[in-house]
Formats: structure tokens, C-alpha cells, sequence
């Protein structure tokens, strides 16, 4: 029996450098397995797929089409550009039996790739599976999650401890697992998916900019009967937000309000979607209120709730985008080096 191919996805969208150092990490942990490593980079502008296309041939990773940088010819946000390199699949035309995504920034801890591909071989009903993932100061990422709800909204607006009891089973992080564990969905930064899987339910859904493209993969799997796992062998070093400056907004980007509209109206519909927004808008009233009458720091960006409200006004009165997500041949788009 032959080995299993994965094909390795790294995304890279001005992040040259990092994108080298999660390249050399993953060039050493694919040694040992079958398949291929693609770059893909999203449209950056600014020297980066000259840059890594030299470097990695400079480097010899090309030999034998081992490594491939790609162009995604337009910036359509990360489920987009990993949807180029899983159509593009093998350099030999074939499709890989798993697909590995893993962040710019971040890098594979020794074992991390084979620990998932070894799990998702011995458990056939395992759609994805993803790993356990520390800042690069050793401080452990929340990467394993429940599905967002209406409660879910309200706990984490309200930020108030005896909501959080009250909606214990609502809180979308999960306390971090130390073992083989089922959830809902898991972080996108490091994520192993089973190729079969993704010819049924098809790939990332492309209306999502940045932000819950794979909480809606994660569903669509759980939907179709496939599972998803946090495998914590796995381990990923993680800067995180590199590429969309996250960690520093002033404001939140529109992008972000629009992806999370889109996912709760997509897979619970309008209603669901505005009393998820009522949900979140009246947690947040009530930590602001906290505020006001003690010394509680401020966790959202500036405007926050002003923006929720102003975005949720217009999207009433525009029309939903369609989903984007058909199955679709992982083998449609050429390389260009």
C-alpha cells in the first residue's frame, strides 16, 4: 500500500521572511513523508513572490517540484488563496489524500505534520484535525472551539462571570484538551483536512474575506457527518495576526463584521443572525456599564459596539451574498514560478 500524499499550504501575504522560516521548518518535517509544500502568494505587492521564488531556489527546494510558489493572481482573503493551492494540488495532477494549511507565522514543532496525518489514518470518520499552538513567548492559543451562538454572542460581550456560569456550554473557547478531543472547529493556523472530505462538502466558502472560513468548514464537515479534532501531540510555534495586524486594531475592519454576518445568516439564517447581533450588542451595553462604575479595562477596539450597530443597520437594507462553496476539481489551476 502506498503512502498517503499530503500537500502542504502555506499563504503568504507580505509576511517574506516569516513565510521563508515556516517554509525551512516544514521542508525539514515533510522530509520523511509523501507529498509537496506549495506557497501561495496572495497578491502582495510588494517584491514577496520574488523574494520566496528565489529563495527557494536557492535553497534547492524546488527539486522535483518539492516546493512550488504560486501567484493567486487577486487577494480574495485567505480561504481564497488556499483554495488555489488545493485546486492546484500535486505537481504530478493528482490530488493529495490530506491538505495541510499552516499560517505565515507560524512554524511546526518536530512531528507535528506526521501526528496528524497518522490521526486522521486511524480515524476514518475524522474530517479535520488540528493542534495544539503557543505564541512564540510560550503562551498557549485558545484553538479549539464551540460553534457561535446567540448565547455564545451574549457571554462573550458581557465578559461577566455569572453569565458565563449561566452559559457555561456556550462559551466558544473551550478549556484546552490534553488529549485526543472532538470539537466543533478549530483554528485555521495549523489544519490538517482529509481530501475526500473536501471533494464532498467543498472548499472554503470564498465570501469570506478573513475570519470564520474555517469555523464554516468545520460546520458544513459536522453537517455532512464528518468530525473534527484538537490533536495537542501537534504543536505549533504561532506569532499570530501578522498579516492582519489583529492584535493592533484601532478600529475593527468592515471585513471582519461582514464575515461574521455572513456566517451566522448562512447557516441559521436572517432571524438567527440579528438576535445573535441584539445578543452581542446587549452583552456589550452591559460590560460597558461595568465600566462606567469601576475600573474595567477596555477589550474591544474603539467604536466597537457603534460599528456593530451602523453595520447591522445597512445590512438590513442589502442584499445577502450566495454561498461559495460547491465542490469543486482540485486540480484546475496551473503553477507559475
Amino acid at each position: 500500500m502506498s503512502k498517503p500524499s499530503i500537500l502542504t499550504v502555506i499563504l503568504n501575504f507580505r509576511t517574506a521572511e516569516l513565510t521563508l522560516k515556516a517554509t525551512k521548518a516544514v521542508v525539514r518535517e515533510m522530509a520523511d513523508l509523501n507529498g509537496e509544500i506549495i506557497i501561495v502568494d496572495n497578491c502582495s505587492g510588494d517584491g514577496s513572490f520574488d523574494l520566496i521564488a528565489k529563495a527557494v531556489t536557492d535553497n534547492d527546494w524546488d527539486k522535483d517540484n518539492f516546493v512550488r510558489v504560486i501567484q493567486s493572481g487577486h487577494n480574495g482573503g485567505f480561504g481564497a488563496g488556499n483554495n488555489v493551492a488545493i485546486q492546484a494540488g500535486l505537481s504530478d495532477g493528482s490530488k493529495p489524500d490530506f491538505i495541510y494549511i499552516l499560517n505565515s507565522d507560524a512554524w511546526p514543532e518536530p512531528g507535528a505534520i506526521r501526528e496528524l496525518q497518522d490521526f486522521l489514518i486511524r480515524t476514518p470518520k475524522a474530517g479535520m484535525a488540528g493542534g495544539y499552538v503557543q505564541g512564540d513567548d510560550g503562551e498557549p492559543h485558545r484553538t479549539a472551539f464551540r460553534f457561535p451562538s446567540i448565547g455564545g454572542e451574549f457571554e462573550a460581550a458581557a465578559r461577566t462571570s455569572i453569565f458565563s456560569r449561566l452559559l457555561a456550554d456556550s462559551i466558544v473557547a473551550l478549556p484546552m484538551p490534553t488529549e485526543n478531543t472532538q470539537v466543533d472547529w478549530v483554528a485555521g493556523a495549523s489544519l490538517m483536512m482529509r481530501g475526500t472530505m473536501l471533494d464532498e462538502i467543498g472548499l472554503f466558502d470564498e465570501i469570506f474575506f478573513l475570519y470564520f472560513e474555517e469555523t464554516d468548514l468545520c460546520r458544513r464537515a459536522a453537517n455532512a457527518g464528518w468530525h473534527t479534532y484538537y490533536v495537542p501531540k501537534s504543536a505549533v510555534i504561532h506569532i499570530g495576526s501578522v498579516s492582519t495586524g489583529m492584535k493592533t486594531w484601532q478600529r475593527t475592519p468592515g471585513y471582519w463584521f461582514d464575515s461574521r454576518l455572513h456566517y451566522f445568516s448562512k447557516n441559521h439564517g436572517s432571524f438567527y443572525a440579528i438576535m445573535a447581533t441584539l445578543a452581542q450588542i446587549s452583552g456589550g451595553l452591559i460590560w460597558r456599564f461595568r465600566r462606567l462604575i469601576s475600573d474595567k479595562p477596555q477589550c474591544d477596539p474603539d467604536g466597537f459596539l457603534g460599528d456593530l450597530v451602523v453595520h447591522s443597520c445597512k445590512a438590513l437594507f442589502k442584499k445577502q451574498p450566495s454561498t461559495n462553496n460547491a465542490p469543486v476539481n482540485r486540480n484546475m489551476v496551473k503553477d507559475s514560478k
